[in-house]
């Protein structure tokens, strides 16, 4: 097992964007050393049944960044989304910053780009991104240490990111009440996604833990924020010693009863680009619909 740099002295400036049309949190990193920041997973709005893209979400972050006078090195996606649009081109256009995935997205592009029918010129190699992160690879925002941790399971290419004190679990869990995220997408496993999740529970008990999606279950307000030590107890999938076999058998049932979320078809198409609408021939941006094809 890769032998992870962690750093729990260090403890970055954490804050939380809420997108309510698509329950996900976007995050600006700070290192508290100096102005230096990232984003993780931000959202690019879409009216689907119009055909309408904006960007209040994004011009939020950017607000932000603005106002405090930080400087953006980073734009992280911590997997493809099928729920939400990324707006990192978006946010790099105005901010600068890298874009990073993980390098299995070579995997869900070569996927995806069938069930789309790209054809050629898409290309399947991930460079539509800047820098393509494999486990353990480290890398800095200002003077903080960070690394990525391979954890495939809902996708092939799902990573955390660790800066400091924090991890960004992107889909790899969900608050204590929530459990887990779901693994019947092309390339997904519930036997992977376990052993990824065992990965990050091996972290110091006080790491704090930030979603990328939640859902208010059984009424609750939203939350984004744990800890290793409270999803080793309380979660409700994987917390509290629950097996491997478990796991597999539960997730595997219940994700056999889960309908397609409602932005998949949009959402694929563009993050599998890092954010950028694909384009016809005369260079207008659309979306396809692939009929029976997901």
């Amino acid at each position: 097992m890769t032998a992870y740099p962690v750093d729990m002295t260090t403890k970055p400036d954490v804050q939380a964007f809420f997108d309510e049309a698509t329950n996900t949190i976007s995050y600006i990193v700070k290192d508290p050393s100096s102005t230096s920041c990232a984003i993780i997973d931000s959202v690019m709005d879409i009216d689907y049944a119009a055909g309408r893209i904006t960007f209040e979400h994004a011009d939020k972050l950017i607000k932000y960044i603005e106002e405090q006078g930080l400087s953006l090195e980073w734009i992280i996606e911590t997997h493809v989304h099928a729920d939400h649009l990324s707006a990192a081109p978006y946010i790099q256009q105005k901010l600068g910053g890298k874009i990073g995935v993980g390098g299995k997205i070579t995997v869900v592009q070569e996927v995806f780009g069938k069930v789309f029918n790209e054809g050629t010129e898409f290309q399947r190699d991930g460079s539509q991104f800047d820098i393509l992160f494999e486990d353990g690879d480290v890398y800095s925002v200002g003077d903080m240490q960070c690394f990525a941790i391979s954890t495939p399971g809902h996708t092939p290419a799902c990573m955390v990111h660790v800066m400091g004190d924090a991890a960004f679990v992107g889909d790899t869990l969900f608050m204590p009440d929530g459990g887990s995220a779901r693994c019947d997408f092309p390339g997904g496993s519930a036997e992977e996604l376990y052993e990824s999740i065992m990965k990050v529970l091996a972290l110091p008990d006080e790491t704090r833990l930030f979603m990328c999606h939640d859902y208010g279950p059984n009424g609750r307000d939203i939350q984004w924020e744990t800890t290793v030590a409270d999803e080793k107890a309380y979660n409700i999938h994987v917390g509290a010693g629950k097996t491997k076999e478990e796991f597999v058998k539960f997730r595997t049932e219940r994700d056999a009863q889960l309908a397609m979320p409602k932005l998949i078809i949009p959402s694929l198409q563009v993050n599998m680009r890092a954010g950028e609408v694909p384009r016809d021939k005369d260079g207008n941006p659309v979306l396809k619909v692939p009929v029976n094809g997901l």
